[in-house]
């Protein structure tokens, strides 16, 4: 199965860097090789400055070797061993009327000390932060996400929608990242699902990925924006950087296995404001994104 997956996620970063390319129309993607002390390694492909995406990563990486003392604690296991490999993008465009994009799809396993397999799980998701709300742009993605997750069970979009809902959620500043899409972990064997199952729900989303966000950045990169929009989205993309430097799991996995730092923080965008106490115009479509990510919605 790590083999499989891993394929298959070298095979997907190829797909999207190649139409993310395409879309940008100058910018090409940097291709960084990286090995891990400790075992394993990735390939990070960056692009920055170009004619749409200010920043942007999409990088996979397999990492192996003893599971450190600290997520030992997490998992409640002693002297275990793992493997993990995933697929993580992040994409800041230049434009604050094209939204972020987040994507993950990341396989996990864990080996006692004779490298017996003792446990394997998937998890994975996308999810849309817009800084400027079209609401048929959100109606869309979650379209999509709900196309991908219906074919495999019909409860799949109800439930990972709302756990997207519930991770992507800033607890100190009370208000949601984005307007979500799917997030899922621990995705185990049951008796209605095999791993071979999951593996199937898994690449399916993932193929789903570019169907959900190239249609919408196609459609609002050639829009005309003032500097206060922009300045809005860099206000906007600070609560992004606070999100994942604060609460992300993600990162803090990446930080406690000793992973590579540059793609572990390749996720900040390059452009962003803190600007103290900042409240929006009255009846704003700035007040109103606020509105929104105040309280989940549903999109479809």
């Amino acid at each position: 199965m790590k083999n499989k997956f891993y394929a298959y996620i070298q095979q997907l970063q190829d797909t999207i860097t190649a139409k993310l390319e395409k879309v940008d129309g100058v910018a090409k993607f940097k291709e960084d090789l990286w090995e891990r002390s400790e075992g394993g390694g990735g390939r990070s492909r960056v692009i920055e400055n170009g004619a749409v995406f200010e920043k942007g990563g999409v990088n996979i990486s397999a990492v192996h070797g003893a599971l450190p003392k600290s997520m030992q604690n997490y998992f409640g296991v002693q002297d275990a061993d793992f493997f993990a490999c995933g697929l993580s993008l992040v994409i800041h465009p230049n434009n604050p009327m094209v939204p972020t994009v987040h994507a993950n799809w990341r396989y996990f396993e864990m080996y006692d000390k004779q490298g017996n397999l003792v446990d394997q799980w998937f998890g994975g998701g996308q999810d849309l932060t817009p800084y400027y709300l079209f609401d048929e742009d959100a109606q869309h993605f979650h379209k999509v996400c709900k196309e991908a997750c219906d074919k495999h069970n019909p409860d799949f979009y109800t439930t990972y929608k709302a756990k997207c809902d519930d991770y992507f959620w800033n607890t100190h500043r009370n208000e949601a990242r984005g307007i979500g899409g799917l997030f899922y972990d621990y995705c185990k064997a049951t008796d209605s699902m095999s791993m071979e199952d999951w593996y199937n729900f898994e690449t399916e989303v993932g193929n789903s990925f570019l169907e959900a966000y190239v249609p919408i950045v196609e459609k609002r990169k050639d829009s005309r924006y003032t500097k206060e929009q922009r300045d809005w989205q860099e206000i906007r993309r600070g609560r992004y950087v606070e999100f994942n430097l604060v609460h992300d799991k993600g990162t803090l996995f990446g930080l406690k296995t000793n992973g590579r730092i540059e793609s572990i923080l390749m996720s900040l965008p390059p452009h962003v404001q803190w600007v103290y106490d900042h409240h929006p115009d009255k009846g704003s479509e700035e007040e109103r994104l606020l509105k929104v990510l105040a309280q989940p919605k549903d999109w479809v």
